[in-house]
């Protein structure tokens, strides 16, 4: 069991969570995973390690209330335990000096972003990012971003915060604006990531992307985390998260994220209700 010690909420629906895990944080690296089970009964699922302090023994967990299992996570506090914590998975992030680094966050994209971030920044590259985020409420990490970045962009879609537009117009104003970028990393929704990676092979801009297919078993195993990369199929668990922007099927990997679309809604749905049920339960007594 893997207790909680700290519980902060990030955004709407956006919670963050400093757990026990002193092995995961004892041999973490950027870019890498944890697969989760909140119950003994529960479905398991991927969730970046946002952050580790090996001397405590703590992992930093983010979390986005959408489905039936975050919905459950996200309901736990300081105290309570994860039930299973399984880890670390995937392979790290190639750091190393470049140069400068972009990193392009969106969404709740950003909490696997800080790491990778992080340690570009102390492998002394200059780290410019981009934050972008439907609305403010929405947007995550700021300060920490900033604190690891040596130049912050932040664009929201509706203009309520920052610069209006999207992490594309950015990056041309980047790049229109004379900046040369030797390498980027982007990580974010999947139709963000497609048109970020589609403009930066325009640009001819170096970019990796850090891919969030369906995963079940985080060994390979399973094959639901197959995606197309350069024409051959890859699995993300094993030979990801991480691969080449330029060569990723985003198409495909778009279809098979909606598969359980309907499923996913079904079991929410039944978990709100049965909250409320036990909720209304609890009040008459």
């Amino acid at each position: 069991m893997n207790t909680i010690r700290k519980r902060e909420e990030l955004g709407r629906n956006v919670v963050r969570y400093v757990v026990d895990a002193p092995l995961v944080a004892t041999h973490r690296k950027p870019g890498q995973f944890v697969i989760i089970r909140v119950t003994d009964h529960g479905e398991r699922i991927p969730l970046t390690i946002a952050d580790a302090n090996p001397e405590m023994g703590t992992i930093s967990l983010i979390v986005q209330s959408v489905g039936k299992t975050t919905r459950e996570m996200t309901m736990l506090r300081p105290g309570n335990a994860i039930h299973d914590i399984v880890g670390p998975l995937g392979r790290p992030t190639h750091i190393q000096r470049f140069g400068t680094v972009l990193c392009v966050g969106g969404g709740i994209g950003i909490a696997p972003l800080y790491p990778i971030a992080k340690g570009m920044k102390e492998a002394r590259n200059r780290v410019i990012t981009i934050l972008g985020a439907r609305t403010h409420d929405l947007l995550i990490l700021e300060d920490d971003m900033r604190n690891v970045s040596d130049e912050l962009i932040v664009t929201t879609d509706d203009g309520s915060y920052g610069t209006k537009g999207l992490v594309t117009d950015a990056i041309r104003f980047l790049v229109n604006g004379g900046n040369h970028i030797d390498q980027a990393i982007v990580i974010g929704p999947p139709l963000m990531m497609k048109f970020t990676s589609l403009l930066t092979k325009e640009l001819g801009i170096p970019t990796m992307a850090s891919l969030n297919p369906i995963m079940i078993d985080g060994t390979g195993m399973c094959g639901g985390c197959r995606v197309t990369v350069g024409g051959e199929i890859k699995f993300a668990c094993v030979d990801g998260p991480e691969f080449d922007a330029h060569e990723v099927d985003w198409d495909s990997m778009i279809r098979r994220l909606g598969t359980y679309c309907t499923a996913e809604q079904v079991a929410a749905d039944r978990y709100d209700h049965e909250c409320h049920v036990g909720l209304d339960a609890g009040e008459s007594r």
